[in-house]
């Protein structure tokens, strides 16, 4: 596979994954993917983050936190995705930079 996305990669295809999750971020599988498999940039929608957040434990420390702050849901919600967006962004800035801002 590693093979095939090189090769899209280099025909000019970008390659964005469309699956963002704090797990994925957190153990390195993103930094990972921009290194190994010449994925560009993220895509994500409140669907992706619905998952991520109902599977595994990645969120449970951050929604304890909220829940006990009495947080309401919606600006529970924008904190939990700005958090993400932000850090995902920021192990994308190398690509960013390195496109002119066209990726990443």
């Amino acid at each position: 596979m590693t093979d095939a996305l090189k090769r899209l990669s280099e025909e000019g295809v970008a390659i964005w994954l469309d699956d963002l999750s704090r797990k994925r971020i957190t153990s390195g599988n993103l930094a990972e993917l921009i290194d190994q498999q010449h994925v560009v940039g993220v895509t994500t929608n409140p669907s992706i983050f619905q998952k991520a957040i109902s599977q595994g434990d990645g969120y449970d420390t951050q929604l304890t936190d909220l829940a006990a702050r009495q947080v309401t849901i919606e600006e529970a919600i924008r904190m939990i995705t700005t958090a993400d967006v932000r850090d995902a962004a920021d192990i994308l800035r190398p690509v960013f930079d390195a496109t002119g801002g066209q990726d990443g």
